[in-house]
């Protein structure tokens, strides 16, 4: 409202509560009033909690929870984790609005700070409480989680934080799973991001343990390990992956909008179609559910899925729906194995005109690649293999959040 006659600095915004006052009506209105910290109260790190544990770590004490009773009684803080690199550029917006809207002390760029390090923010906080918002694609996520993983080791179990996600990256799978969404372009306020968050449900998400070990060098070489949190594949779509990831290494500043991403996706999986790089594997693999061998049709491409979405938003083990299959779950210790007959299978199961080859689910999966190069990936980490053996084994449990808003519709996205 309008307020004096002079043209004048003529309000103050609590960076705190974002509360506006007059300059005129300051000294009537704000003399004793403190500071509420407004509608994120049970999100914001108050200053006062962060000069406090400073104050005991000079006097060489560890007991945070004695501060807690100053705070509030529902407080949940929040960390925020932005990749700036991820997907479509939004991530140095993003951070700018989060630092209004709390304290820049809980807002990190991972350009800038690994995950490790500022995760160690969690050890001065309440136990069992810390929520992590982690803004980029599954690859940022993946990071994120070993990290928290690697709290584990420490001995920092009860500083455990759980992770929502605000998707930037070109493949979200795993938020999308997670009532997430495929993909954020800023049509959502950051505000209601933040009560989102707020409002998320824990749940559990399986990881696994991914072991490489190349023929012939049993005693001399180290098998890879990795961890999967989406997806392990080896076939055409791990080959569309291996093209797009050497393309953006030579011309990284090409890859910048997510729209761009996907058309040179579209290309590599047009060109396998016509070229079929990855025929005959049925010929070339060995595949084992929990001890068991399968006997493998003709194939060009196997997936294991951990998670229910795959390849930008397409529920790859229901496919058309018509069957009735037991659902993939991300928490039931159980992996879904399919096959694929090639890109255009791969594409007609995106647009639900066809179905995948369900092979079965396993509590442990082993593949045997027995000769020639086939391209791998893990999580959309391509690479070239020769041949190997693949065990995969459940290594351990995230904790995450889960947003039961409303889930993007895979046709759609698809």
């Amino acid at each position: 409202q309008q307020c004096g006659t002079q043209p004048k600095l003529c309000d103050y915004r609590c960076v705190w509560c974002q509360h506006t006052v007059h300059d005129e009506c300051m000294q009537n209105s704000l003399k004793n009033e403190e500071c509420t910290f407004g509608e994120f109260r049970d999100l914001i790190i108050p200053p006062y909690y962060l000069s406090a544990v400073n104050q005991m770590r000079k006097e060489k004490r560890t007991d945070y929870e004695k501060i807690v009773p100053y705070c509030r009684k529902h407080w949940i803080p929040i960390i925020i984790l932005a990749n700036t690199r991820s997907g479509n550029n939004m991530g140095e917006t993003l951070l700018g609005e989060f630092k209004i809207l709390l304290n820049p002390v809980q807002v990190f760029d991972l350009s800038k700070i690994a995950p490790a390090k500022a995760l160690q923010l969690c050890t001065l906080l309440p136990c069992n409480a810390v929520r992590v918002l982690v803004c980029g694609g599954d690859g940022t996520v993946g990071w994120v989680l070993d990290a928290i993983d690697e709290m584990k080791i420490k001995g920092q179990e009860r500083y455990i934080p759980q992770v929502a996600i605000l998707p930037l990256g070109t493949g979200n799978d795993l938020s999308n799973t997670l009532g997430w969404g495929a993909g954020y372009a800023g049509e959502v306020p950051v505000e209601q991001i933040l009560r989102n968050v707020m409002e998320a449900d824990g749940i559990k998400l399986d990881r696994w343990k991914v072991q490489v070990t190349n023929k012939g060098y049993y005693n001399l070489r180290k098998p890879k390990v990795f961890t999967m949190n989406n997806y392990f594949s080896i076939g055409p779509d791990a080959l569309m992956a291996l093209n797009f990831h050497a393309h953006r290494e030579k011309t990284p500043s090409l890859f910048s909008s997510r729209i761009i991403n996907k058309a040179v996706y579209f290309f590599y999986g047009t060109k396998d179609c016509l070229v079929q790089e990855c025929k005959d594997l049925n010929k070339k693999v060995e595949l084992e559910l929990d001890g068991e061998r399968i006997e493998l049709p003709n194939l060009e491409g196997i997936i294991v899925l951990n998670i229910g979405y795959w390849g930008g938003g397409c529920r790859l083990w229901e496919g058309m729906g018509d069957e009735p299959y037991p659902l993939a779950r991300h928490d039931d210790g159980l992996l879904e194995v399919v096959g694929v007959y090639g890109s255009f299978h791969c594409a007609q199961i995106q647009v639900k005109l066809a179905n995948p080859v369900r092979l079965g689910q396993a509590h442990t999966v082993r593949l045997i690649l027995k000769s020639s190069k086939m391209p791998m990936q893990v999580d959309g980490e391509p690479w070239a293999q020769g041949p190997c053996t693949v065990t995969i084994t459940h290594k351990t449990h995230a904790l995450m959040l889960y947003h039961s808003g409303e889930q993007t519709d895979d046709d759609a996205s698809s």
